[in-house]
């Protein structure tokens, strides 16, 4: 049995504990490490072309499915909740790959009727011919890269695509018979106004979009972004102009029909993301492919990075896994409360110090949602590290 570094067998080799709670959602994330070029912002697990020797689409797809082999050989199989295909740029892969990503999944664990299949597409790669054979292969929601409908703004993070790619993009995918199209952006890049942050979030909205995501721009160390910033080239995001921005876009989409539903996400009625929901409400869920993370009940694991690697491992017999911890009560619960603060849907004040939901009442920064509960007012979004210390005792 194939050991970690701590010394502890890996997961995908049987070394689950017993009593796990089975009864929890299901979910699989699968993630495409590849991608065309690499945006200056981005610090995710990905590679280009140039930087691993080229693609190699179809061993990659048998690697994952090898390890998806490996999954179902020491848990109990049922149908998936949901699965999502992220990355990198899932919208590289062939189709007759990704439809062969799918099928493997269906055939060793299932996916349940009706269960959501999310792609993240750039709009380069959608094309009509790539719509029909993503709807043939299972898709049932696709998420599209829009970041900025302003060109300076697009330069900035060095994406590919033109202001108006993803409109007509998600446009398409309408057209297609995609029910479920989303548009991620992107606020706080430097240079653009929010005036022009407006506009985009209103170009977006001109796709009919049934889910808006809008991110807080990050400097993260390693990257062309961070080292713009840091020899002068690029000023740094301004955290009271991002804020503004997330005033106008909760704003705009709120009177658009979108409503919010985690800090980050908006969506029309039965257009929330329901993988990421599985997420922040705490369900189970197996990552496959280089570097992605699983949780089970307790206990989470993370695999090794580099594709190659990955790979080599797999085609031995070995799980992929690179480490593992198993969580405390306490690390469990405060990783509980910071996701479920997020949510619209709130949180039980009966779960904590009367105290501190006074406390943050009066400070504005939490209000009544359905029945009992709490959720975040819209300052309290902005500040929901804060509101979770104060929750839990810190401060």
């Amino acid at each position: 049995m194939p050991a970690l570094p701590d010394g502890d067998p890996a997961p995908a080799d049987g070394a689950l504990p017993a009593g796990l709670d089975w009864q929890l959602p299901l979910r699989a994330y699968v993630h495409i490490p590849f991608c065309a070029s690499r945006c200056g912002y981005c610090d995710f697990n990905t590679y280009t072309a140039n930087e691993i020797g080229g693609f190699r689409f179809d061993a990659y797809v048998e690697a994952v499915l090898r390890e998806v082999q490996l999954a179902v050989a020491v848990t109990e199989p049922r149908p998936l909740s949901s699965v999502f295909v992220g990355g990198g740029t899932p919208s590289l892969l062939p189709p007759a790959d990704l439809a062969a990503l799918l099928s493997g999944l269906r055939e060793d664990f299932g996916i349940a009727d009706g269960a959501e299949v999310t792609m993240e597409a750039n709009p380069e790669n959608v094309t009509s011919a790539a719509l029909a054979a993503w709807l043939e292969a299972g898709v049932t929601r696709l998420s599209l890269g829009m970041q900025s409908a302003d060109a300076g703004a697009l330069q900035i993070l060095q994406r590919q695509h033109t202001p108006g790619a993803a409109v007509a993009a998600a446009q398409a995918a309408r057209a297609a018979g995609f029910d479920h199209v989303s548009l991620d952006l992107i606020y706080g890049i430097p240079g653009q106004s929010t005036s022009s942050w407006q506009e985009t979030v209103l170009t977006a909205l001109s796709a009919e979009p049934d889910h808006i995501s809008a991110y807080a721009l990050g400097v993260e160390e390693g990257t062309a972004l961070a080292r713009q910033v840091r020899r002068g080239e690029v000023p740094a995001p301004v955290p009271d102009t991002a804020a503004e921005q997330y005033d106008v876009a909760d704003e705009v989409l709120s009177a658009h029909g979108l409503s919010w539903y985690e800090i980050s996400n908006w969506a029309r009625p039965a257009g929330a993301c329901d993988h990421n929901l599985g997420y922040w409400r705490g369900d189970n869920w197996w990552g496959f492919g280089p570097g992605a993370h699983s949780h089970v009940d307790g206990v989470r694991w993370w695999n090794v990075k580099r594709p190659a690697t990955y790979q080599s491992m797999l085609a031995a017999g070995h799980s992929p896994a690179a480490g593992r911890e198993i969580l405390t009560p306490a690390q469990r619960r405060l990783e509980q409360v910071m996701l479920e603060v997020r949510l619209a849907e709130g949180l039980d004040p009966a779960d904590f110090d009367e105290a501190a939901i006074a406390q943050l009442r009066g400070r504005g920064l939490l209000e009544n949602a359905d029945g009992a509960r709490l959720r975040l007012t819209r300052a309290g979004r902005m500040l929901a590290d804060a509101v979770v210390g104060v929750l839990l005792g810190w401060d």
